[in-house]
């Protein structure tokens, strides 16, 4: 049946930055050992706080009072989409992309990092293409990145 059903996706409140960051860090580091550190840790808490909690929206997934994913929606714009380390292959990932999905119906668009292949393998699961790569010169990692597309349209080619 996939995800759990104690998983409720949720706006995120100001209350909720400490552990989305703390969710940021742990996953950054344990999926992206390669990548350069460009920030502190608190920065990244400031940042998270701060910044990304401001603008945009951003969604949470929790169980039992615990957030295992979040990502992040301006527009059409998915930026920032981690899970807790362990909580793979649970649906979480799916439930978040699908409220994506439902806040911007027509299209969405993401970076991800070119040598990230479990990110790239699912979005490509969920219907995005690759529209590009860079060579990272787009990112402050400078890291060679890759964007993707989806468009409710791709969805409908088959019929």
């Amino acid at each position: 049946m996939g995800a759990t059903p104690a998983i409720k996706i949720e706006r995120a409140s100001p209350r909720d930055a400490g552990e989305i960051a703390d969710l940021y860090l742990a996953s950054r580091a344990a999926a992206l050992p390669f990548l350069r550190r460009v920030h502190s840790d608190d920065d990244v808490r400031g940042w998270i706080a701060d910044v990304r909690l401001a603008s945009g929206e951003t969604w949470i997934a929790r169980e039992a009072g615990r957030i295992l994913g979040f990502l992040c929606l301006d527009g059409e714009d998915l930026d920032q989409f981690y899970l807790l380390p362990g909580e793979f292959r649970r649906g979480i990932g799916s439930l978040l992309l699908a409220k994506a999905k439902e806040l911007s119906p027509e299209r969405l668009h993401l970076f991800t990092f070119q040598r990230n292949t479990a990110a790239r393998a699912f979005y490509e699961r969920h219907g995005f293409r690759l529209v590009d790569l860079n060579d990272g010169e787009r990112n402050e990692e400078g890291e060679p990145d890759a964007l993707y597309e989806w468009r409710r349209s791709f969805s409908d080619e088959g019929l």
